[in-house]
């Protein structure tokens, strides 16, 4: 069946299915003050897209060059605007990316794990911040500045074939963005939001889903895909009542993730 077109999922007595009671669930942060420990650092690193693939002295020295700082929920680590010099990479915790909308509105543009890069430098063409970041839940996270920066890449040509070949994507995601944006649907937009979230940072729960432990609006979910919380809203109350997806405050729950999937890919 078409997935415009599907009856809501059924358990085997005819009622829709249950994720349990409503209820908020705590996301895994770590206590402040903390230290993160070379160990954690070092495999923190060696996740990190750029970094990947090196051995332990190299990473070792690569940390060597980073500052570590832990931060509190909600806590900026910087704003747009702002200029741009450092590099980060997300040591425990977690970050949210977000841009203001038009009219001021604060939206998440993505949800950052463990492993993963971000922040923006003048070397890599970005002299200044496009977006804002901070700190989800408490959270370490590990600095470089860009002429440490620039040292690795003299030091491990590796890494700077991999800076290279990542500015390229960028562009070419930049590119594909624009134009996808006018031939995707809403709910194809919001269905590959929901699937890179749940690949980044999801739970399988079996019957109750593949959970998503992360306080994510309609606002904030409509920047995900680009879109407005007014149709993300529509799409997800439909998915809602189907029993593809649940959700309460701090959570969302993919209950149907073949489903999601066929639309992401265009089906319907």
């Amino acid at each position: 069946m078409a997935p415009a077109e599907r009856e809501p999922r059924r358990t085997a007595a005819g009622a829709p299915p249950s994720v349990g009671p409503r209820r908020t669930i705590p996301l895994q942060e770590i206590t402040l003050p903390h230290e993160c420990p070379r160990p954690v650092r070092i495999h923190v690193l060696s996740r990190a897209p750029y970094f990947a693939g090196l051995d332990e002295a190299a990473l070792d020295a690569v940390a060597r060059r980073m500052r570590t700082r832990t931060y509190a929920a909600d806590e900026p680590v910087y704003r747009a605007g702002e200029p741009a010099d450092s590099l980060y990479v997300v040591a425990e915790g977690r970050v949210r990316v977000s841009q203001a909308t038009a009219d001021g509105t604060e939206t998440v543009t993505d949800v950052l794990v463990p492993g993963e890069l971000f922040g923006a430098m003048g070397t890599l063409g970005e002299p200044s911040h496009l977006q804002s970041a901070s700190a989800l839940v408490g959270s370490c996270i590990l600095r470089i500045g860009q002429g440490d920066f620039r040292q690795v890449l003299l030091e491990q040509p590796q890494v700077a074939l991999r800076v290279l070949d990542d500015v390229a994507a960028r562009l070419a995601r930049a590119h594909t963005d624009i134009g996808g944006q006018g031939t995707e649907t809403v709910p194809q937009r919001v269905a590959r939001a929901l699937l890179r979230l749940a690949d980044k940072l999801g739970e399988d729960r079996g019957p109750r889903g593949v959970m998503l432990e992360v306080p994510l609006s309609r606002a904030d979910l409509a920047g995900l895909a680009r879109s407005t919380p007014e149709s993300v809203s529509r799409v997800m109350s439909r998915w809602k009542k189907d029993g593809i997806v649940d959700s309460g405050r701090r959570w969302t729950s993919l209950l149907d993730r073949p489903f999601l999937e066929e639309v992401a890919a265009g089906g319907g």
